[in-house]
């Protein structure tokens, strides 16, 4: 089945954090953030998607953000839009608001919390993309959404759907990522979604990274990306271990609650709010991040 062009669907597309200021919006902010992943050469952006915080924001909220992003962009570099929610009513909202925006593509998270059987995640995939144009990617995130796709479930939509081009893999099967890439050949798009895997992935065939420490290193990143595309490994490698602590870091609490400090400390967003259940870090971890950039500023 003929697929889209997705050759500028490549390269690192950090998912942006939301900043807030006090429970509102901040959109000075996030043009900062837009306007620093350009510079750094990222080869696009995503909106909305889990450093976003999109199960703290409103539908309304979702939409705004990817306005926004798309007003600021202008163009620039491709911007993706994560639509997916445990509500069919919601994703469908969101994929055709983003679809008639002018998103490059579209990543739909599996549905979470209610843990489908895999004909159930067929169907409500179908049912979302039905009749939209834009190229669309599974965001495989079985750790959060208590439910992962089989292999069989991917050809399936592969060979169902004209527009479905691959997905974001935040797993650590690097098995699934093997045996798709080999069944479906480069055309399939698969993204990292785990910091740690970014360059094992990457060097199995991997077209690119969506890593939330983009926020943070995007210059970084997009060279890891272009190092193992023109086959530079030993370069990508002294990235991923470069990056190594940093992509720790992310994760020495719930995301984005380090990501927001980090981004806030480095004068990248001006608070590092967040929506509950989510708080800012307890002391101690704010003390471990401080002593993690005073390291990173004495090595660079």
């Amino acid at each position: 089945m003929p697929k889209p062009d997705t050759a500028a669907l490549r390269g690192s597309i950090p998912p942006l954090l939301t900043p807030f200021r006090g429970d509102a919006l901040d959109p000075e902010s996030f043009e900062r953030l837009l306007e620093h992943q350009i510079a750094g050469g990222s080869h696009g952006v995503l909106v909305n998607g889990t450093t976003s915080e999109p199960a703290s924001l409103t539908v309304a909220e979702r939409k705004d953000q990817l306005e926004f992003a798309l007003r600021v962009v202008a163009g620039r570099v491709p911007v993706v839009a994560a639509t997916g929610s445990q509500s069919l009513l919601e994703t469908l909202e969101l994929s055709r608001h983003a679809s008639e925006a002018g998103a490059a593509a579209l990543l739909i998270v599996t549905p979470y919390y209610v843990r489908p059987p895999q004909r159930g995640i067929v169907a409500f995939y179908e049912r979302v993309t039905d009749g939209l144009e834009t190229p669309w990617m599974v965001y495989h995130i079985p750790g959060r959404a208590a439910v992962g796709v089989t292999l069989e479930t991917l050809a399936e939509l592969w060979e169902t759907s004209a527009t479905f081009v691959g997905m974001k893999h935040a797993s650590p099967d690097l098995a699934l990522v093997s045996a798709a890439l080999h069944r479906f050949g480069p055309e399939f798009r698969v993204f990292v979604g785990l910091e740690e895997l970014s360059f094992p992935m990457l060097a199995l065939g991997a077209c690119g990274l969506m890593n939330a420490v983009g926020n943070l290193r995007p210059a970084q990143l997009a060279a890891m990306c272009d190092a193992v595309e023109r086959g530079d490994l030993f370069a990508a490698r002294a990235l991923h271990y470069a990056l190594l602590e940093l992509n720790e870091a992310v994760f020495w609490d719930t995301n984005p609650i380090p990501m927001k400090y980090l981004a806030r400390r480095l004068g990248l967003i001006a608070a590092h709010d967040l929506r509950l259940p989510l708080l800012p870090p307890a002391p101690d971890l704010r003390e471990r991040l401080d002593a993690l950039l005073a390291r990173l500023a004495e090595a660079s």
